[in-house]
């Protein structure tokens, strides 16, 4: 484990733009926010500058999964009580923590000024960030759609079952064709075998080839492991708590495949990259 965190280190030293990342999922259910912790908290153990931001704005759970108790979140941001920075909350690793409220309608049902007002919110943000990952919401409201198309990479988390297989399929459909998202990362999550993973994927993408004009990737397999529901329950993260479980060298073995990614091109640092995109024409972002 000690061998495989300092290869990530030594990678992550060579990409030095702002990396943002969605994380969603077409249904509830399928592990999406699990995976987003996992993931930043391996990309801060790797030593990127990782922020996660819980964008599920009415069913935020980010800092529950972690046991953090935030006294500022973005429902506070947006009444004017506090400043973006005022709700960062500090993990393991470094990672660091962006909190929405939980069990406020309001927050999940915004209107784009409110949207719009919650982006410029980042852009007094001067923490230094190498990666910004998104842990939206799951299915196709507005909410989730404005956080992913601002993202560089779409990570869409699907199990292999029937039901979220389709609404995954939906959610790409919708972001593909009303919003210009053409390149999706799959996940396929608590796959009992790598072929298990794999049925996910070419099921995804044997429709999305006929019906939609979209690049899928298979990004990776998050195996079906015990150690995760006990790091669960918890409040902890399995690559932190169990970091010898196979579910934590899966999640770092996605860390892995970020820290090789191109770096992004057009951001220049901090979070301007991530703000303009969230302001721009659908167009203007397939350009980006």
């Amino acid at each position: 484990m000690n061998d495989q965190a300092m290869g990530l280190r030594s990678t992550a030293a060579v990409n030095p733009k702002v990396r943002v990342i969605a994380v969603s999922s077409g249904k509830g259910g399928v592990g999406k926010t699990t995976i987003s912790v996992n993931l930043s908290m391996a990309l801060a153990e790797a030593g990127q500058h990782t922020l996660l931001l819980d964008a599920d704005l009415g069913l935020a759970n980010v800092d529950v999964l972690l046991g953090l108790q935030p006294r500022y979140n973005l429902s506070h941001v947006l009444a004017g009580e506090c400043g973006l920075k005022d709700t960062i909350l500090e993990a393991p690793h470094g990672l660091q923590i962006v909190p929405a409220a939980s069990g406020k309608e309001q927050m999940a049902q915004l209107t784009t000024v409110e949207n719009a007002g919650l982006i410029q919110a980042f852009s007094q943000l001067k923490q230094n960030v190498d990666v910004l990952v998104i842990d939206t919401g799951a299915g196709i409201s507005s909410g989730v759609t404005t956080f992913v198309q601002a993202a560089q990479d779409v990570m869409i988390v699907a199990l292999n079952e029937p039901a979220s297989i389709t609404d995954a399929y939906a959610l790409m459909k919708v972001l593909s064709r009303e919003h210009g998202v053409s390149r999706f990362q799959i996940i396929a999550n608590q796959v009992r075998s790598d072929s298990d993973g794999r049925n996910v994927f070419d099921n995804l993408r044997r429709v999305a080839e006929r019906f939609l004009d979209v690049q899928l990737v298979h990004f990776g397999n998050i195996p079906h492991d015990d150690w995760v529901r006990r790091a669960i329950r918890k409040q902890r993260a399995v690559v932190d708590l169990y970091p010898n479980s196979v579910a934590a060298a899966a999640f770092r073995a996605l860390a892995g495949k970020v820290l090789e990614m191109p770096a992004p091109q057009g951001a220049r640092g901090n979070l301007e990259f991530f703000i303009e995109r969230l302001v721009a024409p659908p167009a203007a972002r397939s350009l980006a």
